[in-house]
């Protein structure tokens, strides 16, 4: 079971804290509590009411066994959803977010494949048949997917949803799946606009400790999901374990059917003809056959 949200470690994580009151986008009015010293403070019940909001979603796509990827390139949060995502078997971009990853997805596909062929020039002995030069050259291109794109190299296919770490840094992602209709959930601070998001979550997104603190949220509820998943699937096989026992039932009860399909009806008419048959054919005297033939 998914831990509760308190408001308490909400605020011990410090996910309250908002933006400078000058820095402010009037669209999250409606998530702000006060302002304190020139910061708006954040309404934490409602984060908490939010955050449940998004758990249920994001449990929903992980049980339907679809990708959520999560998106952060800021210092203080790429760590945090690498290991997280890790935990939850999804897949993450915390480097430089590649333009076109899902406009232009079959491309990034054909760059993660490239990865794929040199590995195997390596396991097949290719690789060393080539210069040092362009040893080196490929090693530097691995490399270079590796970083930016081995996070995704399961990902076969356009996620069913985004989550994302501070939506004004990542607005080119955000841009993407709004043109792909794909759901994007999202760390929110009082400097963006919440209206493009579909599940928005109030949240201080510059501080590492307030980012842990909801990735843990999120996170266990995609493992929860997960986990809803494989034990349907093990059901699912215990059915199917049923079914073939029912189909190699013990051939007597088949062959007792057989047996009593064959066995000829038991009619009046029957049994007088069966008895007819069994009854010893008489000899006629000779005085008979006399009388018969005058």
């Amino acid at each position: 079971m998914a831990k509760k949200i308190e408001v308490k470690d909400l605020l011990e994580a410090g996910v309250h804290f908002g933006h400078l009151t000058r820095k402010w986008n009037p669209n999250m009015a409606p998530y702000i509590y006060m302002e304190r010293n020139g910061i708006h403070i954040i309404n934490l019940y409602k984060t908490a009411a939010k955050i449940q909001e998004a758990n249920e979603a994001l449990k929903k796509i992980a049980a339907s066994g679809r990708k959520i990827l999560f998106v952060a390139t800021k210092k203080q949060a790429k760590d945090i959803v690498a290991e997280k995502a890790k935990n939850a078997n999804m897949p993450y971009i915390t480097e430089r977010w590649p333009g076109g990853m899902l406009t232009n997805f079959v491309t990034i596909r054909k760059a993660v494949k490239k990865m794929a062929s040199i590995d195997r020039m390596k396991q097949d002995g290719t690789f060393n048949t080539l210069s040092k030069k362009e040893r080196l050259a490929v090693d530097r291109l691995r490399a270079k997917l590796e970083k930016n794109l081995g996070s995704i190299s399961d990902m076969s296919r356009l996620p069913a949803a985004l989550f994302v770490v501070d939506t004004t840094r990542e607005h080119i992602a955000v841009a993407e799946a709004l043109k792909l209709n794909i759901p994007i959930f999202a760390m929110v601070d009082t400097n963006s606009d919440p209206r493009v998001i579909d599940y928005v979550i109030p949240s201080n997104d510059d501080a590492s400790k307030s980012i842990e603190s909801i990735m843990n949220f999120v996170s266990e509820a995609i493992v929860e999901g997960l986990s809803e998943r494989k034990s349907g699937k093990d059901d699912d096989s215990d059915d199917e374990e049923g079914m073939e026992k029912k189909a190699k039932a013990p051939k007597k009860e088949k062959e007792v059917k057989k047996a009593k399909a064959e066995v000829p009806s038991t009619d009046e008419e029957d049994v007088e003809a069966m008895k007819e048959a069994k009854e010893p054919v008489r000899q006629k005297s000779k005085k008979e056959v006399l009388n018969e033939e005058e």
